[in-house]
């Protein structure tokens, strides 16, 4: 069972929020590509953006306790090589000692908050590339929903340009996960058929003055063959809430993982808060596609 010391870390952040400083200046870094040169990755930048729900529990991701301790168990298990989230979640796993030797990811738009009026203004309230710099971040992410019919869609398009220019200029590498977003009865809906899913990378792809350090991160969609083969970026297989499907999920990665260019996964909610309640479980399943 993980032990976590959330009094200390509560004081902490109170009475010396320099430690922070501190801390991310000592960590242990690695490789990226170390060993077999693929990742598992852990996400947990999703309440940042006011989605809480997994398995139809609207709520599920509110207990931060819960959140950090299921995040713990994760990242101490074998094969497991780092975690994606916003300031708030990777400033606790910091102060908690959890991120030596992991591949930290810094998410940076959450600002197109689920529900709202103005979802698909995703502008950048979390991370910046200079503040994952000044943290010593090894990675950058961000969300590029892509609504034709929708005008917020520009300013996410050209601010996503700035960010993936800036990271090739800090040589960092920057994440990018598009959709091609509608809205349906008031609410955003991603598109993923495999046409779409073509048409969202394409997009994101051609953005910034440079792809050197561009990465994609995808959804698994039917004839994910044809999906790589539009692409030369270094991609990863993204997660979502599979409800009581986990075990399809778990097939359509393990068949994607075979395919060239796809370098790992990036999954949370299905991981964390997994339907048959065992976190291990699920996260041993995942690592073990990933690195065999």
């Amino acid at each position: 069972m993980v032990q976590l010391d959330f009094d200390a870390l509560r004081e902490t952040r109170a009475t010396n929020p320099g430690r922070l400083a501190e801390v991310y200046k000592k960590r242990q870094h690695r490789e990226l590509l170390a060993g077999d040169g693929r990742l598992m990755i852990v996400a947990a930048d999703h309440p940042a953006r006011g989605a809480l729900a997994v398995n139809g529990n609207a709520t599920a991701m509110a207990d931060r306790y819960e959140l950090l301790t299921n995040l713990a168990i994760a990242l101490s298990r074998p094969g497991v090589d780092g975690v994606l989230g916003t300031p708030d979640v990777i400033d606790d796993l910091a102060l908690l000692g959890l991120l030596d030797n992991k591949v930290v990811v810094g998410s940076m738009n959450r600002g197109g908050l689920r529900g709202a009026s103005f979802e698909m203004d995703d502008r950048y309230t979390g991370y910046d590339m200079p503040a994952i710099e000044r943290d010593g971040l090894d990675f950058a992410k961000n969300l590029i929903r892509i609504n034709l019919a929708d005008a917020g869609t520009a300013d996410t398009l050209e601010s996503t340009a700035f960010a993936v220019s800036e990271a090739a200029e800090l040589g960092i590498p920057i994440m990018l996960e598009p959709f091609m977003s509608e809205w349906v009865d008031g609410e955003i809906k991603n598109n993923l058929t495999t046409d779409q899913v073509i048409l969202s990378m394409a997009i994101a792809a051609g953005l910034g003055n440079s792809s050197a350090y561009s990465w994609l991160k995808i959804p698994v969609v039917p004839d994910m063959a044809r999906v790589m083969a539009s692409t030369t970026l270094p991609t990863l297989l993204l997660g979502g809430d599979p409800g009581e499907k986990e075990d399809e999920l778990v097939e359509e990665w393990a068949n994607a993982l075979t395919l060239p260019g796809v370098r790992g996964l990036v999954v949370g909610r299905s991981l964390l808060y997994p339907h048959h309640g065992d976190v291990e479980k699920a996260v041993d399943t995942a690592a073990t596609l990933v690195h065999g």
